[in-house]
């Protein structure tokens, strides 16, 4: 190899090395930001909150093991709604103890309600009871 070729090598192995080592982007890099914490408020919930005593029934199926008849009322209601305002919904009802269920685990029941209305929980809610 001719000597220009090593040098040239050498140098190119070299700043490989030292940008790798500082990231590439030199005194310029943007620090990172922690994400922000979970949000458990900004939903709302456009239902009347007396409709949501639908969703008893279907808690109370689901918490015995059975199943739930395609025809019940309360994913409907919550079927347009973001996860985040269809969990509001639940706890406006679970607060306004619409929904009248004894022994009620709030995040457990909360989750499996929306779980079975093909919603998801959002990470960090919690019921504002």
């Amino acid at each position: 190899m001719a000597p220009l070729t090593k040098l040239f090598l050498l140098l190119l192995g070299l700043n490989l090395m030292v940008t790798a080592v500082h990231g590439g982007c030199g005194p310029h890099c943007p620090t990172p930001t922690p994400p922000p914490p979970p949000s458990t408020n900004g939903g709302t919930c456009p239902i009347d909150t007396l409709k949501l005593g639908v969703c008893a029934t279907v808690l109370n199926l689901v918490k015995l093991g059975l199943s739930v008849p395609p025809n019940e009322r309360c994913c409907p209601l919550l079927a347009g709604l973001a996860d985040l305002d269809a969990a509001v919904c639940l706890c406006t009802a679970i607060r306004a103890k619409v929904l009248g269920v004894i022994n009620l685990n709030v995040p457990v029941d909360l989750v499996l309600l929306l779980n079975q209305c093909h919603k998801t929980c959002p990470p960090g809610f919690t019921c504002p009871l």
